[in-house]
C-alpha cells in the first residue's frame, strides 16, 4: 500500500504580478526532486508533532508489595522513583522490600547511606542477600555538615549509575533536612534521569519531600494512618471522690473508658498507606491509593 501524498496548492495572490506562479515539481518547493524533474526519495507521507510522539512504556519489575504492585504496576526501569514521606510512614519498609525482591531476582544492589542508618542485621533479617548489597556509607569524620554528606552521595551515586551492573541503586535521603535537599539543583535530578535512563537499574530516591519534580517517573508518598479502633476492653475503675452529704465525703467508683492499659503491649506490624503521586512514561496513571501491611519481627537473643 503507497503512502498518501501531500496535496497542496499555492495561492495566486502569494505571488506579485509578473511572476510565474512555480510547479509542485520546482525544485525550491519540493526538496526531494531534482533539476531534472527526478525525485530524491519517497514522497513525504506526513508530519508527526513531536509533542504527539508516543514513547514505549518503561519495563516494570515487583517492588515486593502485592498492594503497592496493583497500584503501579511495579518499579519501572531506567527511570527514576522517589519515596516520600515523614518519619515512621513506612518508607524505609518500602526500600527494604525493594531491595529483597531484587535479591530474589538474583540482582545486585547499591544504597547510598547519606545519613548512615542502615541496619543491616534487620534487613538481611528481612531477607535482603547481604552479599548482593553494595552499602556505601556516608559517614566521614570530615563530613560533618549535612550538605557535604548529600553532596557525596550524589557524587557516588553518578559513578554507579556510570559504571552500570546494579538492578536496583538507592538513596537514602530520609534523614536530610528538606532545606538542604531543596539545594540539590534540577541539573543534578536531570542528569541522573538521562544516565539511567538506557539501562534497566531502577533508581529509588528515598526522602521526606519529593525534590526531583518533573524528573521522577514515579512518586510514592507514604502516611501510617491512625490503626482502627481495637475492640472495646472493660472498663477501668478509677477512684473518685463524691459527698452523699456535706461533711461526710464517701469513696465511689466510676469508670473510666480512657484509662491507660495497665500491661505491656506487644509491637506486631506498622500499617503503612501508599498514594501514587505522579507517573510519567508508565501505563498506569494516578488512580488513588493503596494500603499496604508490612510487619516488623522482633528478635530477642
Amino acid at each position: 500500500m503507497n503512502p498518501p501524498r501531500l496535496n497542496f496548492e499555492l495561492a495566486e495572490d502569494f505571488f506579485p504580478a509578473g511572476k510565474k506562479k512555480p510547479s509542485l515539481g520546482d525544485s525550491r518547493l519540493n526538496p526531494s526532486t531534482r533539476k531534472d524533474g527526478a525525485r530524491w526519495g519517497p514522497p513525504v507521507a506526513g508530519v508527526v508533532p513531536a509533542s504527539r510522539l508516543e514513547r514505549p512504556p518503561a519495563p516494570m519489575v515487583s517492588s515486593g508489595v502485592v498492594a503497592v504492585d496493583a497500584l503501579t504496576g511495579g518499579l519501572p526501569r531506567g527511570a527514576l522513583t522517589e519515596i516520600c514521606g515523614p518519619a515512621s510512614s513506612g518508607r524505609s519498609s518500602l526500600l527494604i522490600a525493594a531491595l529483597t525482591e531484587a535479591s530474589r531476582r538474583q540482582e545486585l544492589c547499591a544504597l547510598v547511606d547519606a545519613s548512615d542508618r542502615f541496619d543491616p542485621r534487620s534487613a538481611a533479617a528481612a531477607g535482603i542477600e547481604l552479599e548482593r548489597l553494595l552499602w556505601i556509607r556516608c559517614d566521614d569524620e570530615s563530613l560533618n555538615s549535612p550538605l557535604h554528606r548529600l553532596e557525596q552521595a550524589l557524587k557516588v551515586t553518578d559513578l554507579l549509575l556510570q559504571g552500570g551492573g546494579f538492578g536496583v541503586v538507592a538513596i537514602d535521603m530520609a534523614d536530610i533536612a528538606p532545606e538542604h535537599a531543596r539545594r540539590v539543583p534540577l541539573a543534578s535530578w536531570f542528569r541522573f534521569r538521562r544516565v539511567v535512563e538506557p539501562t534497566p537499574t531502577v533508581l529509588l530516591v528515598v526522602e521526606q519531600e519529593p525534590y526531583a519534580r518533573s524528573c521522577a517517573s514515579l512518586v510514592l508518598r507514604t502516611a501510617s494512618p491512625m490503626p482502627p479502633a481495637s475492640s472495646p476492653r472493660p472498663a477501668a475503675l478509677a477512684p473518685s471522690f463524691g459527698s452523699a452529704r456535706v461533711g461526710h465525703p464517701i469513696r465511689q467508683t466510676v469508670p473510666e473508658a480512657t484509662a491507660a492499659p495497665a500491661h505491656s503491649q506487644l509491637f506486631q506490624g506498622l500499617r503503612v498507606q501508599v498514594e501514587m503521586v505522579q507517573t510519567r512514561g508508565m501505563r498506569k496513571k494516578p488512580a488513588g491509593r493503596a494500603n499496604a501491611d508490612f510487619v516488623a519481627i522482633a528478635q530477642v537473643g
